[in-house]
């Protein structure tokens, strides 16, 4: 009995990254119908964008979804909440602030909470607010990160150990391998975002795509450490401008340039000398697109393999 599947009522215990502002419909629902928690990223985004999105996606499945509510990111934290006690979400995701204010508002309405974190510290203290999940997200992961730097080997095993609810790991997951190795760390499941850029459904630009099947193990980068914001971006030319400039200009106009206005342009425009494109670490293992549901079901397979395999080395 996996914990994590049934409080989310899904199959798999493999849930999509938020995304952020490049958030779509298409994504969302082929993850949740792979039998996945499809997740859909606020951002920036304006609420009715939102809307609009959680109203296509909701077309496509009948599966469970998730939202992302970046708390110290989005300009508009009370009208997303409001956004999923509306549609009644499965899930909501809480990042980038302190959740506690809005745990129970959302229990008391049937909703299950994830909180993400990047230390056992801030693990213990959602569990207390009243967290259900716990996603906690290694340095090797893509877009905005934690300063603390803690790879997701380390951080998995301590937040395990620091709270009884299920652990989700995020950052550097990309394969079965990926996913036994965090079960066997005692982590009940997985959050992707990276991987699922290269997939099928994923209605992002054949640029972004093309970057993380080309990529090798330095094929991320570092950005804003400087500024104490942390980003890993894939390797590009624009990513290249920003690391020139980051020593060279004051936090606001390099917050400018690296706004979500200059992902969206990386992205879904394939433009890369003029936006950046986010990517993890697991790039490097990038190496087809294939359907949400085949890498699922490939991963499946490989972790139970990869288990087995273990087994038969101790």
């Amino acid at each position: 009995m996996n914990r994590l599947t049934d409080i989310l009522g899904i199959q798999y215990p493999i849930l999509q990254g938020g995304m952020g502002n490049i958030s779509n419909a298409m994504l969302t629902s082929a993850v949740s119908d792979a039998g996945g928690l499809g997740t859909i990223g606020a951002g920036t985004m304006l609420p009715d964008e939102v809307e609009e999105i959680i109203l296509e996606t909701k077309a496509l499945t009948e599966h469970p979804i998730a939202l992302n509510i970046p708390l110290s990111v989005t300009p508009s934290v009370e009208q997303m909440v409001g956004l999923v006690l509306k549609y009644q979400l499965s899930a909501v995701s809480l990042s980038a602030g302190n959740p506690a204010p809005f745990i129970s508002t959302f229990k008391e309405n049937g909703i299950a909470v994830i909180c993400v974190v990047a230390s056992a510290k801030q693990a213990k203290k959602a569990e207390a607010a009243g967290a259900d999940i716990i996603v906690a997200e290694g340095y090797e992961a893509a877009g905005i990160n934690s300063a603390l730097e803690t790879t997701t080997l380390t951080l998995i095993p301590q937040v395990v150990d620091a709270v009884s609810i299920p652990v989700v790991a995020a950052g550097g997951i990309g394969d079965g391998r990926g996913l036994a190795s965090i079960l066997a760390l005692g982590g009940s499941g997985v959050q992707m975002g990276t991987r699922l850029i290269a997939t099928k459904e994923a209605p992002f630009h054949d640029n972004y795509k093309n970057t993380l099947l080309e990529a090798d193990d330095k094929g991320t980068v570092i950005l804003g450490r400087s500024f104490g914001k942390v980003r890993r971006v894939m390797k590009a030319p624009y990513a290249d401008y920003l690391l020139r400039i980051e020593k060279e200009v004051p936090l606001e106009q390099y917050a400018e340039q690296t706004s979500e206005e200059y992902h969206r342009i990386g992205a879904l425009k394939g433009e890369l000398d003029k936006g950046f494109i986010n990517g993890g670490q697991i790039s490097s293992l990038v190496s087809d697109i294939p359907t949400v549901a085949e890498l699922f079901t490939r991963m499946i397979e490989e972790a139970k393999e990869k288990l087995r395999e273990a087994q038969r080395l101790l």
